[in-house]
C-alpha cells in the first residue's frame, strides 16, 4: 500500500498532466487535509482535493475526470450537491476502484458493491511512523528513531505561569489611578482632571529552571531529555543545568549550539556524563550559587531525575526544603513513574516527594503533554 506522500504525488501528477497547475505547495496542503480530516467517503475525499488543489472554476471538469479515473468516483456535481442526477459516469477504458476505508458514494447516496475491483491509488489508513513512535518509551528507541522525534520535540513550547511585573499598562478599569498621566491629560481641560487614567501591572512569564540528571541510571533518557533542555534554553527566561556528581550550567552552550550538535556540546561541557549521582550535593551547590542570588525566586523549577542518590536522604530533603521556599513551583520529572508497579521507595525520591508540587513521567512523546501542562499550572497549596 503506498504511503501518503506517494498518493498525493501520484494524484497531483495526474492533475498536472490534465492541464491543472498543481505545485508542491498545493500538494502539501492536500496531504495535510487528508491527515487532519481523514475522509471516509469519496465525496469527502473529493471535497478535500477540490478545496486544496483547484483554483479556478474552469478546472473542476478536468479535475472530476482525473478523480474518477484514479479513485473510481465520485458522482457528478449535481449529485455532490445533494440533487438527483444521472448515474455516475466513468472515463472510457477505466475501471472504478475501491478505496480501503473509503465508502463509494452514488447519486442515490447508497454505497456501491463491496466486491468492486481494487482501485489504482489506495488511500493509506495505517498510522504514520511518527504516531507509532509517540507512544513508545524513550529508553526503547534507537538513535535513528529518536532523531525522527527530535523535530517534533524542538517545537514544544514550555510556558510558565505569569507574574505581575513592575511595569504597567493603561487600562480603563484598572484598580489604581495613574496620577502622572491623569495630570498630564488634565492640561487639555484647564487643569481639571475630568477623566481619571488608570493602570494595571503588566504580566510576564515566570522564570523556568530545568535541572537534568545525566547519571548512569538516567542515561537511556538523557538523549531525549536533552531535546527538552534545548527547547528550554532557547526561551528568554529559562536556565538549564545538568548534574550527576557536579552541577553544570548549560544555558550559554545550548543557546549558541545548533540542534544537531547540542548533544556533543553538552557532553564536552559536562564531564560527569553517565557517572554517579549526588543529587543533594548538586542541589546544595545550586541553592548556594544561584538560588540565594535570586535566580530561583518565584521561578518554576523542573528536576528531571529518577531519584537514585548516593547521599543521605536527609540531606536531599534539606536542600529540597530550601528550594521549595524560594521557588514558585517545583516539578519533578521521573520517567520511572510510568510503570504501574512503581513506588517511591527509593531514598532520594521518597525524601524529595513532600516538597514537590507535581510529579510527572514524561517518558515518551505523548507524556510530554502532561509535563508542559504542569509547567503552566499556577501553584496550589501542597
Amino acid at each position: 500500500m503506498p504511503d501518503l506522500p506517494e498518493l498525493a504525488a501520484s494524484f497531483t501528477a495526474a492533475l498536472h498532466d490534465a492541464g491543472i497547475a498543481v505545485g508542491p505547495d498545493r500538494t502539501r496542503s492536500f496531504a495535510r487535509a487528508l491527515t487532519l480530516l481523514a475522509p471516509s467517503t469519496t465525496r469527502e475525499l473529493r471535497h478535500c482535493a477540490l478545496a486544496t488543489l483547484v483554483s479556478d472554476p474552469e478546472q473542476i471538469e478536468p479535475f472530476d475526470a482525473v478523480f474518477r479515473e484514479v479513485f473510481g468516483g465520485p458522482a457528478d456535481r449535481g449529485a455532490q450537491r445533494g440533487q438527483p442526477g444521472d448515474p455516475p459516469r466513468t472515463l472510457p477504458n477505466t475501471v472504478p476502484g475501491r478505496v480501503p476505508g473509503i465508502r463509494r458514494d452514488t447519486a442515490d447516496g447508497r454505497d456501491r458493491d463491496a466486491d468492486a475491483p481494487p482501485r489504482k491509488a489506495p488511500v493509506p489508513v495505517a498510522a504514520s511512523p511518527l504516531d507509532r513512535l509517540a507512544g513508545r518509551d524513550f529508553a526503547d528507541l534507537s538513535a535513528e528513531e529518536l532523531a525522527r522525534l527530535s523535530e517534533v520535540m524542538r517545537t514544544l513550547v514550555l510556558r510558565t505561569p505569569t507574574r505581575p511585573s513592575r511595569r504597567r499598562r493603561t487600562a480603563h478599569h484598572g484598580a489604581r489611578i495613574d496620577v502622572r498621566r491623569t495630570l498630564s491629560v488634565s492640561r487639555r481641560t484647564g487643569g481639571y482632571p475630568l477623566r481619571l487614567r488608570r493602570f494595571v501591572p503588566r504580566a510576564r512569564p515566570r522564570d523556568l529552571i530545568v535541572l537534568c540528571d545525566i547519571s548512569g541510571s538516567m542515561e537511556p533518557y538523557a538523549r531525549a531529555m536533552l531535546q527538552l533542555l534545548y527547547c528550554a534554553a532557547r526561551a528568554a527566561h529559562a536556565e538549564v543545568f545538568t548534574f550527576a556528581t557536579r552541577l553544570t550550567r548549560l544555558t550559554p552552550v545550548l543557546r549558541r549550539a545548533g540542534p544537531d550538535d547540542a548533544l556533543a556540546r553538552a557532553g564536552q561541557v559536562a564531564p560527569d556524563w553517565s557517572g554517579g549521582t549526588r543529587i543533594a550535593d548538586c542541589l546544595a551547590e545550586f541553592n548556594e550559587r544561584f538560588g540565594r542570588r535570586g535566580m530561583a525566586h518565584g521561578a518554576v523549577v523542573a528536576i528531571i531525575s529518577d531519584g537514585w542518590d548516593t547521599g543521605a536522604p536527609a540531606d536531599l530533603a534539606t536542600q529540597m526544603a530550601r528550594l521549595s521556599r524560594v521557588a514558585h513551583r517545583v516539578v519533578w520529572v521521573n520517567p520511572r513513574t510510568a510503570s504501574p508497579r512503581y513506588r517511591p521507595l527509593v531514598g532520594g525520591m521518597a525524601a524529595a516527594l513532600p516538597y514537590c508540587d507535581a510529579v510527572v513521567s514524561a517518558h515518551n512523546l505523548a507524556a510530554l503533554g502532561d509535563f508542559t501542562a504542569v509547567l503552566s499550572t499556577p501553584r496550589r497549596r501542597r
